[in-house]
């Protein structure tokens, strides 16, 4: 499974994100949007999102950290971590 998570700092949405990926043994990419306008708009032009977290699994956006959190509680995150 390929998680790539585009994150602010000081953003607790982006801290728990990280934490359940940590939790769940899921290695990702983090890339740490600093107010640079290229990074930004890939954010916003891969998942149609402009607050962060934004994550994909697998080239598909899913969401933040809720979404994350709702693949978790359904197992998907164990089930797609195997993969």
């Amino acid at each position: 499974m390929l998680v790539k998570m585009y994150t602010r700092e000081n953003c607790s949405f982006c801290y728990a994100a990280k934490r359940l990926l940590t939790k769940r043994g899921i290695s990702y990419q983090e890339i740490l949007l600093g107010g640079e306008a290229i990074k930004e708009r890939e954010m916003r032009e891969m998942t149609g999102g402009n607050a962060v977290p934004q994550i994909l699994i697998d080239g598909k956006a899913i969401g933040g950290y809720m979404e994350l959190v709702e693949l978790d509680m359904e197992g998907e995150l164990d089930r797609k971590s195997v993969v």
